[in-house]
């Protein structure tokens, strides 16, 4: 190998990120040598102590350094209309939008007969519990169009079918399988205001 074992390590951490090819992984390990070793140290700090303290929120499931994340507790969001996500990551997609004034519920993961992820290895649970008390509450379906998304949007229906539950989707104008972190904000702020309601409980 050209590179020192170190350096070698580096560059194979950085190849572990998502979109982080061989090259790029090269050439971000060689600028972070170049960083004053102060940087280096409190970046590594950070990290540490991010992963330590970053855990679910208990009623959403969204990351957070306290029990209850911010959008949960801000008494300004409507938690009558909640939005449901695979990950947290999405979370962060739909806030930079800036117009959603609803509340979030991340699933942690699609339903997936061929890799054995079935309802009860997802954060569907905790979704009815949460809904059980509301008036009216509309679940805004905002999944993956592919197999899986699909899967899990079916089932979400299903179970609740008969409920007084309204449940759309957003709309198509979104890339079939594209995935909802990597959306720029006008597309998804307009898949918002388009969406379609999918159930027919209310």
């Amino acid at each position: 190998m050209i590179y020192p074992r170190k350096l070698e390590a580096i560059i194979e951490f950085y190849k572990k990120l998502p979109g982080i090819g061989e090259k790029s992984a090269e050439r971000m390990a060689l600028a972070t040598l170049d960083l004053p070793t102060e940087e280096i140290e409190l970046i590594s700090k950070d990290l540490v102590e991010a992963k330590k303290t970053l855990v679910p929120c208990k009623i959403c499931g969204h990351i957070t350094d306290k029990e209850i994340c911010d959008i949960c507790s801000d008494n300004g969001r409507n938690k009558n209309i909640i939005c449901v996500l695979e990950d947290y990551k999405s979370v962060f997609t739909f806030e930079k939008t800036g117009n959603f004034k609803g509340v979030y519920h991340v699933l942690n993961g699609l339903i997936s007969p061929t890799e054995g992820i079935g309802y009860e290895d997802i954060n569907i649970a905790s979704l009815l519990e949460r809904i059980k008390d509301l008036e009216k509450p509309e679940l805004i379906i905002a999944l993956k169009s592919n197999i899986e998304g699909e899967t899990t949007t079916l089932f979400i229906k299903k179970i609740l079918e008969g409920k007084n539950v309204i449940i759309s989707r957003l709309s198509y104008g979104i890339p079939m399988g594209a995935d909802i972190d990597y959306m720029d904000t006008i597309t998804l702020d307009k898949a918002i205001e388009d969406r379609k309601q999918i159930s027919d409980n209310i």
